[in-house]
């Protein structure tokens, strides 16, 4: 049985992007769609989209990128979820492989991700292409809901996705999770979220994320997959 996915989406803004990604999505495959509109009450028109096929959620109080991420994970019930990036497109559709991925013993299937640089201390990492990998980056995360949901979650403290994806990627490998970057047929828009970000904003919270990643993991080297 191929099990069940549903892509998440979180919407901060920049419409015209965001109704391309959408549609993308839409035009290249049927799997039914969540969009979180965050921190602004009623600003996408509910009839921007096909309500047999995706669900909107607006509330006006701004939450932060893990308690998104978790709201998804406990308020839906696929055996699989999607998080992805709104600068991310569709060029076909990349479900049926990603659900290949995910039933052949995998935990969490990405298109874009890593592995931990252990000379640098833990405080990189290094795209070695298409393989196991330590950490997948949420461009486009697919994971199994339930084992996820069990290894604790996104970390509620991460306001902002930039490295909060780590950080649940490393949860899920110490709870014993197996993580694959595959190719898709996806491209990469402007990703909004970074560069039209306060900078200030940005470099702070992504700091933060990180040096909590540094604190519960570094030097765990055995939950790392397979150097390569």
């Amino acid at each position: 049985m191929a099990g069940s996915i549903r892509v998440c989406l979180i919407a901060e803004g920049f419409t015209e992007d965001f109704i391309k990604c959408v549609g993308a999505i839409t035009a290249n495959s049927k799997v039914p769609i969540s969009i979180y509109a965050n921190g602004k009450n009623n600003w996408l028109k509910e009839d921007l989209f096909d309500p047999d096929q995706i669900s909107l959620t607006q509330e006006k109080n701004p939450l932060g990128w893990g308690n998104i991420v978790n709201l998804f994970i406990n308020n839906h019930t696929e055996d699989y979820l999607l998080i992805m990036d709104p600068s991310t497109i569709f060029l076909a559709d990349p479900i049926p492989k990603t659900l290949d991925a995910l039933n052949s013993g995998f935990q969490g299937v990405g298109w874009k991700g890593g592995l931990v640089n252990l000379e640098d201390q833990w405080r990189s990492t290094d795209d070695k292409g298409v393989g196991e990998v330590d950490v997948l980056f949420s461009y486009y995360f697919a994971f199994d809901r339930t084992f996820v949901q069990n290894a604790g979650g996104a970390n509620p403290s991460a306001k902002y996705y930039r490295n909060a994806d780590i950080e649940l990627s490393l949860a899920m490998r110490a709870a014993g999770g197996r993580l694959i970057q595959v190719d898709l047929p996806l491209e990469q828009g402007r990703h909004h979220g970074y560069y039209d970000t306060d900078p200030d904003y940005r470099d702070k919270n992504s700091k933060k994320n990180y040096q909590r990643i540094l604190e519960r993991f570094r030097g765990k080297n055995e939950i790392l997959s397979p150097r390569r």
